[in-house]
């Protein structure tokens, strides 16, 4: 299926533009991730949004995250099935640098015990 990168591209730029949200890691945002390359995760909606768990501030302006499915099939290393946001399960091998003007709003936290397993995780297959 051909992706529309035109419309990404317009909304990269509007979001170019916005302000930076305050955030804490363990927030789960919708972030706006865009139309990506190949097998790369893909934001969905007028927004290209997906939501996106916040594993590591670095300051104000950017932050480690890892976007998150609503498919609970997803098993393996590579995934974490969230206990304290139900529903939900982290793609840990998406996990890259964002700028807080891709969040969008705001739709949960995880549990810190939980937010610590997935740093873990990533730890080992990074």
């Amino acid at each position: 299926m051909e992706k529309d990168f035109d419309k990404w591209n317009t909304k990269k730029k509007e979001l170019s533009n916005g302000e930076r949200v305050y955030f804490h890691k363990g927030d789960i945002w919708f972030a706006s991730i865009g139309k990506n390359i190949g097998d790369e995760e893909d934001g969905k909606n007028s927004d290209f949004e997906r939501p996106v768990l916040i594993v590591r501030k670095f300051n104000n302006n950017i932050f480690l995250g890892v976007p998150l499915t609503s498919n609970e099939n997803k098993e393996g290393k590579y995934y974490h099935k969230l206990i304290s946001f139900s529903g939900s399960t982290a793609i840990l091998s998406q996990v890259r640098l964002f700028d807080a003007k891709r969040l969008l709003r705001n739709i949960g936290k995880l549990d810190s015990v939980e937010l610590k397993e997935i740093k873990v995780k990533i730890g080992k297959i990074v």
